[in-house]
């Protein structure tokens, strides 16, 4: 594999437990989560159940589809799909319930 095919993988953690894990850039955060052991709700894995849906407290994140499943409000206020963020940095996570980040 050629350095420019080569994978990156940032830390990310979640709150307010501050578990961590590896997160690959080449692939969704909710994969690398699963890879490193921990439990996150989810079902559909396309960005449209929204299942998975969580607080991007700190770091940023990028979307390989056009329509991640979430309204512009919920953008604004930090909201992912981790089924289909991919991590462009390091990233914190919290849970978000009932329009509340827990």
């Amino acid at each position: 594999m050629s350095d420019a095919q080569a994978s990156t993988f940032f830390v990310a953690r979640l709150t307010p437990a501050g578990e961590q894990f590896d997160a690959w850039d080449n692939q969704p955060l909710l994969t690398s989560l699963e890879q490193g052991g921990l439990d996150w709700p989810s079902s559909c894995r396309n960005g449209t159940c929204r299942t998975c849906i969580a607080q991007l407290e700190s770091g940023q994140v990028r979307y390989e589809l056009e329509w991640p499943g979430l309204s512009e409000e919920e953008k604004l206020e930090g909201c992912i799909l981790p089924c289909v963020a991919f991590p462009s940095s390091d990233v914190v996570l919290g849970q978000y319930i009932d329009g509340e980040s827990v």
